[in-house]
């Protein structure tokens, strides 16, 4: 595994906004990634598309194989809740405390993307009881830009306009909900009309083709094909003065070997609960058992997975340079990255999530590495 400290330092997913709004001329913010000066911007999300698989299908995607100028870093986990926490917000998973998909928030394993309790029993709402706005305090990278005189509109599907990631770490703009990639493209292009403007859209279709067929198969080519219509429309329509910026929340890899939680005694000594996902895991241990817990782990994953308790985990900047002392403990007393294929199911308690073809959330290229392409108008 890479050095995921020289990995942030080099650029991720925190970087976008803040460079973005620098090159609008708003002077508190650092323009680390060197984004060009720009009147009104675009960031535009794509679910799920890594840079190596962009890469590797440049020819599916002919314009934004030609935009991606470099890649970025995700962050650990790279996954959806996670990965738009650290662009919203323009801070490092551990900094923003969005520690992953799934992850212990005062007495409940927090379910990040529904805000809901994750396992055991009825999927509650837990937006009252884990208030969003407290969660993750810190002023968004949107609220910042507004502060500044930016005009900001968030663009996204309609039922996510007041979920509990929007709040926590979109919040700040304008929400425009929408249905299909027709009225993504006309509200973003609408956006564009106004001077000194920022937009931030999202897509999520590939991310999803992927988790049901995996990267690379049939269905998910055409729908990166798809994708780079939607980037090569709004930049053809981008107003002088503008710039596009399309980038992702995380990679995938089709899942080999799958090992079950629910089925292995051995995993589940000492375990007081289980956050996180089938490639990026948070291990709570009862009082006392920590250690035992990691030794546990490690032996019976073998070169499955790195396995590092907390704080060795946060030592070695998994989670960012820096790690907030109120964020430590949502990070799991053992914290599981898959290597290769591989992935750590729970085939009773996740029964969906268990069976997905395309899984992310680990430290490999595959899944950490996303790209940076710029269009220009």
């Amino acid at each position: 595994m890479e050095d995921l400290a020289r990995r942030y330092a080099a650029g991720t997913l925190a970087d976008v906004v803040p460079s973005a709004l620098a090159g609008l001329g708003v002077s508190t913010e650092a323009n680390t990634l060197g984004l060009p000066s720009a009147d009104r911007v675009c960031v535009l999300l794509v679910d799920g598309l890594g840079w190596l698989s962009l890469r590797e299908h440049a020819d599916v995607a002919p314009f934004l194989a030609q935009a991606a100028e470099r890649s970025l870093t995700a962050g650990f986990p790279s996954t959806t809740a996670t990965s738009v926490a650290s662009l919203g917000t323009g801070l490092t998973p551990g900094e923003h405390g969005v520690v992953g998909y799934a992850f212990e928030a005062g007495r409940d394993v927090l379910n990040v993307l529904g805000w809901r309790r994750h396992t055991g029993g009825k999927p509650i709402d837990l937006r009252e009881r884990v208030v969003p706005e407290q969660l993750q305090p810190r002023p968004t990278a949107f609220e910042r830009a507004a502060a500044a005189g930016v005009g900001v509109r968030v663009v996204g599907p309609r039922d996510q306009r007041d979920s509990g990631l929007t709040r926590a770490a979109l919040r700040g703009g304008e929400f425009r909900g929408v249905h299909a990639l027709g009225d993504l493209t006309a509200s973003v292009v609408e956006a564009l009309q106004e001077p000194r403007s920022l937009c931030y859209a999202y897509h999520a279709d590939l991310d999803l083709l992927g988790h049901v067929h995996g990267p690379g198969s049939t269905p998910w080519l055409y729908q990166l094909a798809y994708v780079d219509r939607l980037a090569e429309t709004i930049a053809g329509r981008l107003p002088r003065g503008g710039a596009l910026i399309v980038t992702a929340d995380h990679g995938m890899v089709t899942v080999g070997e799958r090992v079950d939680y629910d089925a292995e005694p051995a995993l589940q000594a000492g375990v007081r609960v289980v956050g996180g996902e089938a490639r990026a895991r948070h291990v709570y241990a009862v009082e006392g058992a920590a250690a035992d817990v990691e030794a546990a782990w490690r032996e019976t994953l073998g070169d499955r997975a790195w396995v590092l308790g907390r704080e060795e985990a946060a030592a070695a900047g998994w989670f960012g340079p820096r790690v907030a002392e109120q964020v430590l403990p949502r990070i799991g007393d053992v914290v599981v990255a898959a290597r290769g294929t591989a992935a750590v199911v729970r085939t009773e308690g996740e029964p969906r999530l268990s069976r997905m073809t395309g899984q992310h959330g680990s430290v490999t290229d595959e899944e950490i590495l996303v790209p940076l392409a710029i269009s220009r108008g």
